[in-house]
């Protein structure tokens, strides 16, 4: 089935460590692909883009492990996602969160008519009034943390934003699968980011997802494109994402350390894998 729920055998201890941790600031999680749980010192609660399925194999298939079952989430104030690709915005991941959680859905128009039109409220226990459409330019609050909608540019989606998150004890820069844009010379002129994050990714030949024959496919940024972005939004640390996820467009992200050298930013280049928390 296309982009199935993924089984883990991770267990619960992933959900655990994000309900029972106390930051000092703020901690993050990074989920894989370009998911992550966001924990502020008050104890509020942002999910971004959590995905937990396998994918369309042999189109896309799963690099890395799913690490939980979304029924297992007990903790969450509001869910962002950043586009509608079905690594993105995916019911199975985040409906189960949803109702759990009670949280809200942020997404702009294009995701939230993912939810609409795949019937989230229908097969889970989630209400059509927990969706909330944004766009950019608007701002939010959620708990503890004010929410920026900005502006992004991945071609290949239809409705794409990214959301600069601020709290007091630093802000964060989620781009979703953004390569460079004008925009960001602006916003990094309008905030001091401490931690961006971007997505990363080599140059592959996948099947096509309609003919499945061969083709060459450029989802993400490359080195230059990447480093580029983290430049002009004048980000401290950059965090790069979604090199884990897919078999032939994976990468390497240590091939970003001579790359952002001679750059005044980024100062830090900030590696993970799924699974570790990081603090601002």
């Amino acid at each position: 089935m296309t982009h199935a729920l993924g089984e883990s055998d991770w267990g619960d201890w992933l959900p655990r460590a994000i309900e029972n941790a106390d930051p000092e600031t703020v901690a993050l999680w990074y989920l894989g692909c370009n998911g992550f749980a966001i924990k502020g010192s008050a104890g509020t609660v942002l999910w971004i883009d959590p995905y937990l399925g396998i994918g369309d194999p042999p189109r896309t298939t799963r690099m890395i492990p799913v690490p939980f079952d979304p029924t297992d989430v007990t903790v969450g104030d509001a869910l962002f996602i950043t586009h509608e690709h079905s690594d993105h915005a995916h019911g199975p991941s985040q409906a189960p969160i949803l109702a759990n959680t009670d949280a809200e859905l942020i997404a702009p128009d294009d995701s939230v008519a993912v939810a609409e039109e795949e019937a989230w409220a229908d097969d889970w226990d989630v209400s059509t009034d927990q969706f909330t459409a944004i766009t950019e330019g608007d701002t939010l609050r959620v708990g503890e943390f004010a929410v920026d909608v900005v502006p992004v540019n991945d071609p290949d989606a239809t409705h794409p934003v990214g959301y600069v998150i601020e709290h007091d004890s630093g802000t964060i820069f989620h781009g979703g699968d953004t390569k460079p844009t004008d925009s960001f010379a602006d916003i990094g002129d309008a905030y001091d980011i401490d931690l961006g994050i971007l997505a990363f990714g080599s140059a592959g030949t996948i099947p096509d997802k309609e003919t499945r024959e061969p083709k060459h496919t450029k989802w993400y940024s490359d080195e230059t494109e990447i480093v580029d972005a983290a430049s002009a939004l004048e980000i401290d640390r950059l965090l790069p994402t979604h090199w884990d996820m897919w078999k032939g467009l994976t990468a390497d992200p240590t091939a970003l350390y001579p790359h952002v050298r001679s750059f005044d930013h980024p100062r830090r280049l900030e590696i993970v894998e799924i699974g570790d928390r990081v603090d601002l």
